[in-house]
């Protein structure tokens, strides 16, 4: 039997998902694990990727003048070889980046919607995947600015951010560790990861909508003006989100946020293990 989502559920979830969408710690984690330990069931991934779309709209107008630019560019480029610069390129980096997520995510979704959501799973990779944001940073050369991405950057990243499918590894985690290790400066590889998650989140929350209203036992159901308010929240801090994400990063590691993730994760074994909370 399908549990039936509260109001104090959905507005505590959505600011939660704008809170940990844009920090490398994973946003589908967090709301898996809160909704587990708060309310005793799992919100959800339908439910995840809908207010997802309200932090890929803060990527939206945070970002506007650089997507309406590239966007431009891009079909400028199509009719005029001449007008082919560095805005077309990364509009066709992101295009061929989005493929692997694409055909994945749709192979794999009914795993992705549940047994992909153990919690056992979460912690493991949280803990993994902070060794691998502590090896970027400790490996990656971070000199190259986004003048300098080419289309083997932003298929490589692309192939990371296929990751993100998994509760736990965080897409801008894994793609900005991608980034770091192509030798990306730390801002520029987030700045991609943005770009580069807009097609996938969109495609995944607008297909996920359905869902969110009939989990069939994969999730709490919402209703829709609860749905509507989760994702207004998760908008409105997103975007506050982020500009405080991208003034950290250029000043400081990743590693502060793979210390966080150590300490979720253990503390997560921690309660899997002694029964507070159950795993699935």
């Amino acid at each position: 039997m399908t549990d039936t989502m509260t109001w104090a559920q959905s507005i505590v979830l959505g600011a939660l998902q704008g809170i940990t969408e844009f920090l490398p710690i994973s946003s589908s984690g967090h709301l898996r694990i809160a909704s587990e330990i708060m309310f005793g069931g799992d919100a959800g991934a339908s439910f995840t990727a809908v207010t997802q779309l309200g932090t890929e709209a803060a990527v939206l107008v945070y970002f506007a003048r650089d997507i309406v630019r590239i966007v431009a560019a891009w079909f400028r480029g199509l009719a005029d070889r001449e007008q082919r610069d560095l805005d077309y390129r990364i509009g066709w980096y992101v295009i061929f980046a989005t493929i692997p997520i694409g055909v994945l995510g749709f192979l794999f979704k009914d795993q992705i919607r549940t047994t992909g959501r153990n919690l056992w799973l979460v912690a493991t990779v949280l803990i993994v995947f902070a060794g691998v944001i502590w090896l970027a940073e400790r490996y990656g050369r971070k000199e190259r600015s986004m003048e300098q991405l080419t289309l083997r950057d932003g298929v490589i990243m692309g192939l990371a951010q296929c990751l993100a499918l998994v509760p736990g590894v965080s897409r801008s985690g894994a793609t900005a560790s991608a980034g770091l290790f192509l030798g990306l400066e730390r801002e520029a590889a987030f700045r991609f990861s943005f770009l580069l998650a807009i097609p996938a989140v969109t495609a995944s929350g607008l297909f996920s909508l359905p869902d969110a209203f009939d989990p069939s036992g994969e999730g709490m159901e919402a209703t829709g003006p609860q749905l509507l308010v989760a994702t207004a929240i998760a908008f409105v801090i997103g975007y506050a989100s982020i500009a405080w994400l991208l003034r950290f990063v250029s000043a400081h590691s990743m590693n502060w946020f793979g210390g966080y993730r150590v300490i979720l994760g253990v503390t997560l074994i921690i309660l899997l293990s002694t029964g507070v909370i159950n795993a699935t």
